[in-house]
């Protein structure tokens, strides 16, 4: 097994539909810029209440990838 060095940024992914769709959507687009993703760690989760009920998500999390 070869040792990897990571690099960790944060992010934060927002949706109306769930918290999983937040995480989804904050990788996705990290995916767009940054090479070697290898995991996340969700480190808060937050929403937003609009008459009583989630209006919408919001997911805080640590992402790392591996340097070459």
């Amino acid at each position: 097994m070869n040792a990897h060095v990571y690099k960790i940024v944060e992010l934060a992914g927002s949706s109306a539909t769930g918290s999983d769709d937040a995480i989804r959507n904050a990788i996705a687009r990290a995916s767009e810029t940054l090479e070697h993703l290898d995991w996340f760690e969700v480190i808060e989760s937050r929403g937003h209440i609009v008459d009583g009920k989630i209006a919408h998500y919001q997911v805080k999390l640590k992402v790392g990838f591996r340097l070459e």
